[in-house]
């Protein structure tokens, strides 16, 4: 069995703020979708899902764990933060249908393609409507993204 390649994240500095370290996170994933897209090896296309899956999975985590509860008390957001959280849920039950199976076909690739345009869609509510409200706020942006990159670090060191 081939192992999926690891992904380098000592290029990722530690003073990171908050939104550069999840648009980081976006873009990579981004990335990941557009060479799955590409390719017809079904060996790559598990170790690219595999790939995808862990990148959602942490990226999620340290969002509702760290990044949302902190966005939305600054913001006293009662619309943005509990939307991203359910699409957040839709997401998970998408990973639990391609995590580990083996790329048999066109379903397959129909969830995968998907998912891709959901987190699309999820990223680029983020990105035009969370992160510049955030950034107006009085939110410490490089001590959330210090918090962000640790529990990441702790969460890419135990996930399975």
């Amino acid at each position: 069995m081939t192992t999926a390649k690891k992904l380098d994240y000592s290029a990722i500095p530690k003073a990171k703020n908050a939104i550069t370290l999840l648009r980081t996170d976006h873009k990579v994933v981004n990335d990941l979708f557009d060479e799955f897209e590409k390719s017809r090896s079904a060996v790559r296309k598990k170790q690219l899902v595999a790939m995808i899956c862990k990148e959602l999975t942490i990226h999620a985590q340290i969002e509702e764990e760290i990044f949302y509860p902190a966005a939305k008390k600054a913001l006293k957001d009662k619309e943005l933060i509990p939307e991203a959280t359910v699409e957040h849920a839709t997401l998970k039950d998408l990973i639990a249908q391609v995590k580990g199976v083996e790329p048999d076909g066109e379903m397959f690739d129909a969830k995968i393609k998907v998912m891709s345009e959901y987190v699309k869609h999820h990223v680029k509510e983020e990105q035009n409507e969370l992160f510049p409200k955030v950034k107006e706020s009085k939110l410490d942006l490089l001590e959330l993204g210090a918090q962000l990159m640790e529990r990441k670090t702790e969460l890419l060191d135990t996930y399975q």
